[in-house]
């Protein structure tokens, strides 16, 4: 298999079958992420001899296999007609798959028109993750995410139009102290007119190599605090006025928890509550300070 650099997949993508059709990210801007720098360049596609010889070898491996998780920063940055390509090569080698998923940008979307969307979707594209992070405009401008919360909401009501399952990643700290009830509100307000079957959890983790670790240097941005950023988190499953799953299972998650809202609402904020008993801040910005891999 060809595979550069790490390789991330959402936690929900366990069981999935991974093939790598990009490498590096398209963006390569936020000021937080360190996801990519392991990667010699900013980015490619994969040949699609190497495609066809993962596959290949893919066949021989899970030859069962009904999902498959397209690597890559943002896979869904390539053409509807590329991305259609590869759906019919996985088809050919991979005879029970069903549905294919990636992460993607916001902006990634914009290009592609509605009924480009609906041609990805029944080529067996579905369960696309997108790493919003925020609905909160100046998070997003300090962050360099490159769009705006309005982009947000157009693209993905593009996805809802299409019949495209997505899940959303919000970053809890993302707006920096003191401005994570601000950042909450402003997301709710977005979250709240979309339909995302998944909003996974993630807690900002400031790398020292991240463009984000020189601005705390300069004094330019401040970090929430741990306690911080579980009461937001605790305000924004709260606010969730939509059928979804909540999902904090990623390794920046002291302790992992998910459930589907609204009905495990009263659950998941009692598991917050008994972190916030447990854990001083102390004990819990140790654990920020120790993780060693995202």
């Amino acid at each position: 298999m060809h595979f550069t650099g790490t390789i991330w997949r959402p936690p929900y993508e366990a069981w999935s079958a991974l093939l790598e059709v990009t490498e590096g990210c398209t963006h390569h801007k936020c000021a937080f992420c360190t996801l990519y720098e392991d990667v010699p360049f900013k980015f490619r596609m994969s040949s699609e001899a190497e495609i066809v010889e993962d596959l290949k070898e893919l066949s021989q491996l899970v030859p069962g296999a009904t999902r498959l998780f397209l690597t890559g920063a943002n896979p869904f940055v390539l053409t509807a007609e590329k991305l259609r390509r590869i759906a019919f090569l996985a088809k050919q080698h991979l005879s029970r798959l069903k549905t294919m998923g990636c992460f993607a940008r916001i902006t990634d979307i914009a290009p592609k028109s509605v009924a480009e969307l609906k041609q990805l979707r029944s080529a067996g594209y579905n369960g696309i993750t997108i790493g919003v992070e925020t609905g909160d405009d100046d998070a997003l401008a300090f962050m360099r995410k490159g769009y705006s919360s309005a982009d947000i909401l157009e693209q993905c009501r593009k996805l809802d139009e299409a019949a495209i399952d997505y899940n959303f990643f919000y970053l809890a700290g993302i707006s920096g102290k003191g401005n994570g009830a601000r950042g909450v509100e402003r997301t709710l307000a977005i979250f709240n007119r979309l339909q995302p079957k998944i909003i996974g959890s993630s807690m900002l983790t400031v790398q020292p190599s991240s463009k984000l670790y020189a601005e705390m240097l300069a004094g330019k941005w401040s970090e929430e605090s741990e306690t911080e950023k579980y009461i937001e988190l605790k305000t924004l499953i709260k606010g969730l006025a939509i059928p979804t799953h909540f999902a904090a299972l990623g390794a920046s998650n002291l302790r992992h928890m998910h459930g589907n809202l609204p009905h495990d609402r009263a659950e998941l904020l009692a598991e917050i509550d008994d972190i916030l008993r447990q854990f001083s801040e102390d004990e819990l910005s140790g654990y920020r300070k120790n993780l060693r891999h995202l």
